[in-house]
């Protein structure tokens, strides 16, 4: 998945071997010694963001106001259309939900070894080892743009997670899990528990944590001659995705939202230059 690092000097890697670092002299290589912002990246066909460890507080709460405001600019750019289909595909999805939410409860079992496979543990530490895994190879190999993607995709995944979690809050919807049998699968909204972090169900948090990570890794290396990454990271995040409705956790708009979520705030927010 990495692109090939380019050589170190020899005054580089002598710095790096004399600090007492465990990585060596991160900033020589992380762009945190550098004044002013990071660089804007223009190799993948659009400008991205780049991101150091010194920037991203910054980063993060800027992202966070402009989230936060963007139904004032929704009007002033060309995002109402957007929106609006996201709007409208998750209304529909909510009122097929009572219809498809029981079907998949009742063939739950015949998934068994599928759910197992997408246990919530398990993809969430899948979703962790990605940016984890990155950020480690790219500091062996010293690979500035492998530690950049790394810490954006953390930063996708932190800016989509607070928005998340506000409409858990707000909604309080319950799980298909929890509703009884023979209960009502349309009456599901304010009925959950009042935890965001658990009982509440739209959207699903799995869906914006992979999509918001998956979404940056695909779109830094997309065209960068590795065609593959972007297939390989979307359809992880799909898989995922879809095992919360398939283990019943989550109705189909609400993983439908999550992933809506999880892929516009990074493509639009966290990865766009400042």
């Amino acid at each position: 998945m990495p692109d090939a690092p380019a050589p170190a000097s020899v005054a580089e890697s002598a710095r790096a071997a004399a600090s007492p670092e465990p990585f060596g002299n991160l900033a020589a290589f992380d762009g945190s010694a550098q004044p002013g912002r990071p660089q804007v990246d223009t190799t993948t066909g659009e400008p991205q963001r780049e991101a150091t460890w010194r920037s991203m507080p910054g980063d993060f709460l800027h992202d966070q106001k402009d989230l936060w405001t963007f139904p004032v600019r929704l009007f002033k750019g060309n995002a109402l259309v957007p929106t609006a289909l996201v709007v409208g595909g998750t209304v529909a999805l909510i009122y097929l939900d009572p219809h498809d939410a029981p079907y998949f409860r009742k063939h739950q079992k015949n998934l068994d070894k599928v759910n197992d496979v997408f246990d919530p543990m398990i993809t969430t530490g899948e979703v962790i080892a990605l940016p984890a895994g990155l950020l480690t190879a790219g500091y062996l190999r010293h690979d500035n743009r492998e530690v950049n993607t790394a810490l954006l995709a953390t930063e996708a995944y932190g800016d989509s997670v607070v928005i998340n979690l506000a409409i858990k809050a707000i909604t309080r919807r319950q799980r298909p899990s929890d509703v009884p049998p023979g209960g009502d699968f349309g009456d599901t909204f304010f009925n959950g528990g009042k935890s965001p972090l658990k009982g509440s169900s739209f959207p699903s948090g799995h869906s914006t944590a992979v999509w918001s990570v998956a979404t940056v890794v695909a779109e830094r290396y997309r065209h960068r001659g590795k065609p593959w990454v972007p297939v390989l990271a979307y359809t992880m995040a799909t898989a995922i995705s879809f095992s919360r409705i398939t283990e019943s956790a989550h109705f189909a708009s609400d993983v439908f939202m999550g992933a809506s979520l999880g892929y516009s705030i990074a493509k639009y927010q966290t990865l766009k230059p400042r």
